[in-house]
């Protein structure tokens, strides 16, 4: 939960696909040559290197071969790009010859036929439908909510305790998307569901990295069976909150939530999404709103705590802008230390790590006719870390995203929420809730943790592979 518009009533939120430094790439094409990539072992192809790591097998084809490689995923011939200028023209022809992949059976459990899976003309209409519900004014709406949440969950901290770090963003993004979504905050349910959506998450991380991808629907290892338990449990709850706000004989209640906005929405024929429908956009936005920022959440707070020196300049910055008050929306654009270190966690571990898309009749990149059903991969892991564009790439330097950095940043060198038309619909929601919240938090408390480095667990999203702990640390 792409995106320039402005908000009324208060300065301007930019929402451009990538921050206000990215540098637009000149409009010529860059040839694209592809190379043959390493050989796979028949019929699994590369699955077996990309399976056991692929993270470390995305940076070889990058690192070792070069900006177009060609490889295979099973049976599927794969081209994967690495510039930022083959992949701006991928997600920007996403729709014309370019369509989405539908990536195993597991993930089109959790979304159904939601915006994010739909094609042609169903995608044009839902996403008509879907996108008013998160435009500027109603994320103005519900950023109090946002900050609510964050305040509640420090109002039980205190100083010494120990917490699960990705445990306590899960439970305060859940209450937000919960509030906002659905009007409601559900209590000791918001656990049960939000420990949901963790299987079905981990679970499709899993099919996409073994021979699961492959195996037809009605195969039900025991994976597939957690899956289909977990969602059962999303689909209870969820059915239930869409059935409160629809009255017997009056339709839908008014209320202000998204799930109200959905149900009341209606496209050029004046025709409404079904309730199997509005089912789909909503889980879709919640795993939006609630999954990738309680992630982008949990690894800022973990480059925080092993960075002392970019912790002091937010904390500054919260006592210069806010003077001892919550954060409101209207402090967005003002907290500019807090915004970038936001945009940096989200280069070094982008929660959502790749992308593919499927060649159809006339494409191109680059000049270069791509094969009608090639999967065409980009993967932001690989290309945010690539020193040509990012200096340092391991290193967290949120000064990077500064209006007065030295180095510019390319064109969809920074892409976390996608590009093209089929960006992120929650990306404006996602981005404001992860700074208000960071706001919120780091002004009452810091968090403390060990100096280990953690590494990614490759799922649906790039999660810590070990539990964070933190000690917390209350600020007088």
């Amino acid at each position: 939960m792409s995106c320039r518009a402005g908000v009324a009533g208060g300065e301007p939120l930019r929402w451009p696909h990538q921050p206000s430094r990215g540098v637009p790439l000149p409009a010529s094409t860059l040839p694209l040559n592809p190379v043959n990539g390493p050989r796979g072992v028949p019929p699994l192809g590369n699955l077996l290197a990309f399976g056991k790591d692929p993270l470390a097998f995305l940076t070889r084809l990058r690192d070792d071969y070069g900006d177009a490689v060609t490889w295979s995923l099973g049976p599927r011939r794969s081209l994967f790009i690495s510039h930022p200028r083959h992949i701006k023209e991928l997600l920007a022809a996403r729709e014309d010859t370019f369509e989405i992949l539908e990536i195993g059976w597991a993930f089109k459990q959790i979304t159904g036929r939601s915006v994010i899976l739909s094609k042609g003309a169903d995608w044009r209409r839902k996403r008509s439908l879907v996108q008013p519900t998160v435009r500027p004014r109603q994320v103005r709406a519900y950023a109090d909510a946002m900050v609510d949440s964050a305040g509640a969950a420090a109002d039980a901290w205190h100083d010494g305790a120990r917490v699960d770090v990705r445990g306590e963003m899960a439970l305060i993004t859940q209450r937000i998307v919960l509030r906002t979504l659905f009007g409601n905050d559900l209590g000791e349910q918001t656990r049960a569901l939000g420990d949901a959506m963790d299987v079905a998450e981990r679970e499709v991380g899993a099919e996409v990295r073994g021979i699961g991808l492959f195996l037809p629907g009605w195969v039900r290892t025991p994976a597939r069976r957690r899956l289909l338990d977990a969602v059962a449990t999303i689909d209870r709850e969820v059915d239930r909150l869409i059935g409160e706000r629809r009255g017997p004989a009056r339709g839908v209640r008014e209320r202000d939530d998204l799930v109200s906005r959905l149900l009341a929405a209606r496209d050029e024929e004046g025709r409404r999404l079904s309730p199997r429908e509005v089912r789909d956009e909503a889980v879709t936005l919640w795993a939006a709103g609630h999954e990738t920022t309680s992630t982008a959440l949990t690894w800022a707070l973990y480059l925080l705590a092993r960075a002392p020196e970019a912790r002091a300049r937010l904390e500054a910055e919260l006592q210069d802008v806010l003077a001892g008050r919550p954060p409101a929306i209207d402090d967005y654009e003002r907290l500019t230390w807090t915004r970038q270190i936001v945009t940096e966690a989200m280069r070094l571990y982008p929660p959502v790590w790749l992308i593919p898309a499927v060649a159809r009749e006339g494409a191109t990149l680059g000049g270069t006719r791509i094969p009608v059903g090639t999967t065409v991969w980009c993967s932001t892991w690989t290309t945010h870390r690539d020193p040509r564009w990012f200096p340092g790439p391991e290193e967290f330097r949120p000064q990077r995203w500064g209006a007065d950095a030295r180095d510019a940043v390319p064109e969809h060198a920074w892409y976390p929420f996608g590009g093209g038309p089929r960006t992120c619909p929650g990306a404006r929601f996602a981005q404001v809730e992860a700074v208000l919240v960071l706001a919120t938090l780091a002004q009452r408390f810091r968090l403390d943790l060990p100096r280990t480095a953690v590494s990614p667990r490759v799922g649906l999203l790039l999660q810590p592979a070990t539990p964070l702990h933190a000690t917390l640390r209350a600020r007088t």
